[in-house]
């Protein structure tokens, strides 16, 4: 499941996953979404490692912007992950 995060200043909306295990690493999925014409420019992060996979349309600049964004909320986007989202988190 995907949970809404944020939605940057410039459109970009930020979801994160669940937690989840792999080998041993407990790991959050965070997907990025732009609008643009046509479409949209997307791409995956995976904390905490913060590999970037499946990148269409974003330049390394961009990348490098959300990249440094999300160092400064991954513990929060990890501890949301883990309640299920701020829905889930707000009613604890």
């Amino acid at each position: 499941m995907m949970y809404p995060f944020m939605t940057l200043d410039d459109k970009t909306e930020v979801v994160h996953s669940d937690t989840y295990d792999v080998n041993g690493t407990e790991t959050v999925k965070v997907y990025f979404e732009q609008p643009v014409y046509g479409g949209f420019h997307s791409a995956e992060c995976y904390l905490p490692s913060y590999e970037w996979k499946n990148v269409e349309g974003f330049s390394e600049e961009e990348l490098e912007k959300y990249e440094a964004y999300l160092k400064s909320v991954a513990h929060i986007v990890i501890e949301l992950a883990r309640e299920g989202g701020f829905d889930h988190a707000a009613n604890l």
